[in-house]
């Protein structure tokens, strides 16, 4: 799985604000994430996924959902 990291640091190597993060849990569409106790952890390997699926070559192009 590689190294995790906790809400702010996925925050940081997203560029998304923690309450993003924290709203995209709540209605889909964020990276994938885990729940460890009430602790919530993301994968670096799930969040450079998600990042990746999100890569556009121009303003008409949709980026996965």
């Amino acid at each position: 799985m590689g190294s995790i990291v906790n809400t702010k640091g996925a925050a940081e190597r997203t560029g998304l604000a923690v309450a993003t993060l924290n709203n995209l849990r709540s209605v889909g569409g964020g990276p994938r994430f885990l729940k460890l106790g009430r602790a919530v952890r993301y994968s670096e390997a799930d969040l450079e996924a998600w990042l990746s699926a999100r890569v556009v070559g121009s303003t008409s192009e949709r980026a996965a959902a």
